[in-house]
């Protein structure tokens, strides 16, 4: 009787994993399938396309960038220290992460446009109201709490044992652990610039708020994909949602080779 019911429940956990699995898999089937080989291949070709991949992969590497460097030194702090208010802080820096994008998207409008902060930035040419650095500094501040919790997780994963030792041996703290717990650390690191690009690539409602929806100056390929549906040039928009799931799919397993979700926690 008892493994009757085991049975019967296996059945069911695994029917309903098979059925969401098909459910994600049909519309991104049918996303890559609603237009011809040959179509697609043009679109791709297609100088807003390319535009728009230029842009994308421009503007995500450079706020890839900066959420490493900005991660690292911040996980590393959240993960060894007890710091006043540490609980706080965590809230905080893991807001984005709960946070509709395009509400982060308009404070970071009011704080670029309408501070004196914003008008001090401009003096200095920095000037983030649609423009193209409006595109890298939203990706920045969606997804930085994403590298900051793999990294925090992949530094708490590692013993200070080793830092100890180091230091020890003549290393100052900061060479213990540049030549210890970072190298220790390469795949969370690895793990955390992937799904970061792949994420600041597929950045719209922040971007969208901040940098604008501009034709071929802040058109980047999910920027592309939603003026193409307005303006009902389907080829295009397809063109450009088959790329974003080219590189999300691709992204994912690296990631997931990497640790995958391990890291989050």
């Amino acid at each position: 009787m008892l493994k009757e019911s085991e049975s019967d429940f296996k059945v069911l956990t695994v029917s309903i994993a098979l059925l969401l699995t098909i459910f994600i898999l049909s519309f991104v089937v049918c996303i890559l399938t609603h237009t011809s080989p040959q179509s697609l291949l043009t679109s791709i070709a297609s100088s807003e396309i390319r535009f728009a991949i230029k842009l994308s992969l421009l503007t995500s590497v450079i706020s890839t960038l900066m959420c490493i460097a900005v991660s690292i030194p911040v996980a590393y702090s959240l993960a060894r220290y007890d710091l006043p208010g540490k609980t706080l802080i965590n809230t905080i820096v893991d807001l984005p992460l709960a946070l509709p994008p395009i509400v982060a998207g308009v404070g970071l409008l009011l704080l670029f446009g309408t501070t004196s902060f914003g008008d001090w930035l401009s003096g200095f040419g920095l000037k983030f109201v649609l423009t193209p650095l409006g595109i890298v500094i939203a990706q920045f501040a969606v997804n930085i709490s994403f590298m900051l919790r793999i990294m925090r997780s992949t530094f708490e994963g590692i013993s200070p044992r080793y830092e100890y030792v180091a230091q020890t041996l003549g290393c100052s703290p900061m060479q213990a652990f540049l030549q210890t717990t970072l190298p220790m650390s390469k795949n969370g690191l690895l793990a955390g610039g992937i799904i970061t690009w792949s994420k600041g690539i597929g950045e719209f409602g922040a971007a969208l708020m901040l940098a604008g929806a501009t034709r071929m100056k802040t058109e980047t390929l999910p920027i592309s994909l939603f003026l193409n549906m307005s303006s009902n040039d389907l080829d295009l928009a397809i063109a450009a949602a088959t790329i974003l799931i080219v590189i999300s799919v691709v992204s994912l397993y690296i990631f997931e080779q990497r640790g995958g979700i391990a890291h989050l926690y």
